[in-house]
């Protein structure tokens, strides 16, 4: 059965009452982003107010922190949690890491992987209680008195997801997490035909073409349960769909389809400030490969077409003014055509 995430779109007063609203309607996971607040003081406000949902980040941004303070903060939620939390991280852009928070920028791809490999050595570390001894070209943690050490919990580490779009982050997905976060902008052929072949190399690298991984993502989708709501709905998908064309970094699923001579034209509208003009960009036949379009009970069928047999679970992308009882509705379709 396709399984449904959900990511928490309110204020922080009101995230309590979403989350046990997402538990309620039976989503499996409600992620925090990182944008405007921290992610993880939500993920702690969501779990506190759920029994079984589980809660995670979606990303917290790994490069903006060092590996021993998302360490204890992420073992200290799996803990507390009971082993409901899942840490998921995202790399950013050199221009975020560097201006916005002071950080060093390089090798994201190779930095990312030894970033994990410095999370499980620290929490080897705890678990086994043995010495702290990591060495790395970007990271190094070679001291942990026991006055430092956290006790080791029941729970255990949590799972360490990765997002990724290009084909190098993909590898080290395989390599050393337990799963991946696609990015909305993205096509189901993207994702068998990049995506899973670059896991599996990753996989067979570290030797462990055994294990599965999880796939999970948000899906561009256009919905409505009225003429007038499905139009808003379409005309906000197309303008992300031009927005993230825009973004150099994801050229390459614009070549996949042929599309790639659309990226240098949208980017010059952003610099030109013509931004509400992007959408017009966006034919029919690249807003429904991107996107998932129409009603519910249409868009039901088509995410299980899409994603039953690709994703362990997938997220809804709206970026439009909607009500989001239209996707509980559309998840609980999902759920009746899977039985």
């Amino acid at each position: 059965m396709l399984r449904f995430d959900a990511t928490m779109s309110v204020p922080i007063e009101d995230g309590a009452a979403q989350a046990r609203r997402c538990e309620s309607e039976g989503f499996q996971t409600l992620w925090t982003g990182e944008s405007k607040h921290d992610p993880f003081l939500r993920c702690l406000l969501a779990a506190d107010a759920t029994d079984r949902l589980r809660v995670g980040t979606a990303v917290a941004i790994a490069f903006g922190r060092s590996p021993l303070t998302v360490a204890t903060t992420a073992y200290d939620l799996a803990r507390y949690t009971k082993g409901r939390f899942v840490l998921g991280l995202g790399s950013q852009v050199k221009p975020h890491i560097e201006r916005r928070f002071s950080m060093p920028w390089s090798k994201p791809a190779a930095r990312m992987r030894e970033y994990v490999q410095a999370l499980h050595a620290i929490w080897d570390s705890w678990d086994n209680d043995t010495e702290m001894s990591f060495d790395g070209e970007f990271y190094t943690h070679t001291l942990m008195p026991p006055f430092f050490r956290p006790p080791r919990h029941e729970f255990g580490r949590p799972e360490v997801f990765v997002a990724a779009v290009g084909e190098r982050m993909s590898e080290v997905a395989g390599e050393v997490c337990d799963g991946l976060f696609f990015h909305p902008f993205n096509t189901r052929r993207y994702l068998q035909s990049v995506t899973l072949p670059a896991i599996m190399r990753g996989r067979d690298r570290a030797g462990r073409s055994g294990e599965g991984i999880a796939l999970c993502g948000p899906v561009l989708t256009a919905t409505g349960r009225t003429d007038a709501e499905l139009d808003s709905a379409i005309a906000g998908v197309r303008h992300q769909i031009a927005f993230y064309a825009s973004t150099p970094a994801y050229r390459a699923v614009l070549d996949l389809h042929g599309w790639g001579d659309i990226a240098p034209e949208l980017t010059a509208m952003t610099k030109a400030g013509r931004w509400t003009e992007l959408g017009t960009l966006v034919d029919d036949e690249m807003l429904r490969t991107f996107a998932v379009v129409g009603g519910p009970d249409e868009v039901a069928s088509e995410l299980i077409d899409r994603y039953g047999d690709l994703a362990h679970s997938i997220s809804f992308s709206a970026p439009y003014q909607h009500d989001d009882e239209v996707f509980a509705l559309v998840a609980a379709s999902v759920r009746a055509l899977s039985v």
